[in-house]
């Protein structure tokens, strides 16, 4: 199969697709590779260096025309829509419940979009989404930390305090992968963290790994509206694979905060989970509701282009090598996590969360690509 590469054109988007270990071993495999040019500069990698492990490098409309998959990072901006081809592979996060131009877009063109934050293994757990969730759940109190300076627009507030002044209390919503990572940025640099979740037994297990260090409560409207009237730093980090996030932290909620105070939301990319949340670029990354400052990057691992590219060809890779070796029917039918990041085949939707959130027929993948 012919692989392509493009280069990531959503603003400020610097990761590219595939690290050059990713491309040496797919070219080992049998399969041929096609680069945009310059497309992981950003990131600090050179045609050069794609070109020494096999690759080719390719304006971008000879990427997509002679590629039968893409592998990119974000979604495919609009620009990029008339350069997909009918049946293509489109291998990268989509994010689709939350953006029905997008998803009219791929099922007008047949495309088969496999998203990475859906893939699922047995356990429940979401291995492409894992590294990108870790960078962005640091990052997330590494960013409000700043925004919290008084001359980026914050309260004005350390994480840490200093002896004999309290340190600022950091709320952090959802006890998964991003939230867990949060936690630990913030036990780190010494705040106050209360962290909320609906799972019981998560809580016990975070209780377990930060003792008391943290305080876990059950997440509920009582315990999120007292959490925020007290923040200095709220984080929505909420997920249901797939799906949009739900609207947890209400407008209400956000007009009873200090003022000064910081929300990051990492749930933007699907929809957010704080009522005043809109999607922001790292161009223009704040806006402020009700005197709260609300960083919203739908993108945020894109700040740390390396870091992010590397962590994600780490896990993106094995996948990417049974749709080359197999084609998206076999490779769905044999293995059911990847199956599950089939949203859409050919026109129809094939992911039920995708279905429900945007009012379309859903199509089990199993039904449409037996058929």
């Amino acid at each position: 199969m012919i692989i392509g590469v493009p280069k990531e054109i959503k603003t400020q988007e610097y990761r590219v697709g595939i690290a050059p270990s990713g491309v040496m071993e797919l070219v080992k495999r049998g399969h041929s590779v096609l680069v945009e040019e310059h497309a992981g500069v950003a990131s600090g990698i050179t045609d050069a260096e794609y070109e020494r492990v096999g690759a080719k490098i390719a304006d971008v409309r000879t990427v997509y025309a002679n590629s039968g998959m893409i592998i990119k990072v974000k979604e495919p901006q609009p620009s990029e829509f008339d350069l997909l081809r009918e049946g293509q592979i489109l291998y990268t996060y989509l994010h689709l419940a939350p953006d029905p131009d997008q998803t009219k877009a791929l099922l007008e063109r047949k495309i088969i979009g496999v998203a990475y934050e859906t893939i699922q293994l047995a356990d429940g757990s979401l291995p492409l989404l894992t590294p990108m969730s870790e960078v962005a759940g640091r990052m997330a109190v590494q960013v409000g930390a700043k925004y919290l300076e008084k001359e980026h627009g914050g309260y004005g507030v350390l994480l840490s305090g200093v002896p004999g002044v309290e340190r600022a209390i950091v709320t952090i919503i959802g006890g998964g992968v991003v939230g867990m990572n949060a936690a630990k940025i913030a036990v780190g640099m010494g705040a106050n963290v209360y962290l909320l979740d609906i799972n019981l037994s998560r809580l016990s297990y975070i209780d377990d790994i930060f003792g008391n260090k943290i305080t876990t409560l059950m997440s509920n409207y009582v315990n999120i509206e007292e959490c925020a009237k007290r923040s200095d730093l709220l984080i929505g980090a909420v997920l249901i694979p797939g799906a949009k996030a739900p609207k947890l932290v209400t407008r209400e909620m956000i007009s009873k905060m200090k003022e000064g105070a910081v929300v990051v939301d990492v749930a933007v990319d699907q929809g957010g989970c704080i009522e005043t949340s809109r999607p922001t670029t790292h161009d223009d990354p704040t806006y402020v509701v009700d005197g709260v400052l609300h960083y919203c990057v739908a993108n945020m691992p894109g700040a740390v282009p390396r870091t992010s590219t590397f962590a994600l060809t780490n896990v993106t890779m094995p996948y990417a090598y049974l749709l080359a070796e197999k084609g998206v029917s076999k490779a769905s039918l044999q293995n059911a996590a990847l199956a599950k990041g089939v949203n859409v085949y050919k026109g129809k939707v094939t992911y039920k969360a995708v279905a429900d959130a945007l009012g379309y027929d859903f199509h089990p993948v199993a039904d449409v690509v037996e058929s």
